[in-house]
């Protein structure tokens, strides 16, 4: 005998030795490769069906199907063709508990981006202050000075005409061309279309 068939004679059965790896099978391993092998593709397209294409939610399920077979993997012959009624049947129920499921709950937000902050975001809002402040100096003085009272103070078109000492048409006119002039000039800093 040599030194290495020594070794195997005295070795005990399923104890790993070193330099040599035994692959265990289990009982239930050969049932889901069996189960998979002959019936994975079915399911799978069946699952994609009910779920609109959702490949993600498909495969879950999928996995789902399986493990419950393989509860009753002494019950049940995967390669058996009567077995794919009931795996069948199984996830649509599967589907259908899902979908129970996340109806009874909120919905699930899947961009973390679309959630409004609990706290307002003032950053916003001042850099959309300080690039209309700016584009305000672009404008003439009486613009600047209509837009100031009309929109900054709210004051009426006769509350504005009576303190600025002009028409109320000169405000409305002066308040049209000011807003237009305030555009083109936030346009030009490319903050509107």
């Amino acid at each position: 005998m040599t030194r290495e068939t020594a070794a195997d004679a005295a070795a005990i059965p399923g104890q790993r030795r070193p330099g040599h790896c035994v692959p265990l099978r289990t009982p239930g391993e050969d049932f889901m490769n069996a189960l998979y092998q002959q019936h994975r593709g079915a399911l799978l397209r069946f699952a994609l069906q009910l779920l609109n294409g959702d490949w993600h939610r498909a495969e879950d399920v999928l996995q789902e199907v399986a493990l419950r077979a393989w509860r009753h993997s002494e019950a049940l012959d995967p390669s058996a063709e009567s077995l794919r009624p009931w795996l069948f049947t199984v996830l649509r129920n599967v589907v259908i508990d899902g979908h129970r499921a996340r109806r009874a709950r909120p919905p699930e937000i899947s961009d973390p981006s679309s959630v409004e902050p609990i706290v307002p975001d003032t950053v916003e809002r001042t850099l959309t202050a300080r690039v209309v402040a700016e584009a305000m100096e672009d404008l003439t003085p009486p613009h600047r000075e209509v837009l100031v009272h009309v929109y900054y103070l709210g004051h009426s078109v006769a509350q504005t005409a009576e303190t600025l000492g002009v028409a109320e048409g000169t405000v409305k006119s002066r308040t049209h061309y000011a807003m237009r002039a305030l555009r083109a000039a936030l346009r030009a800093r490319g903050t509107v279309s």
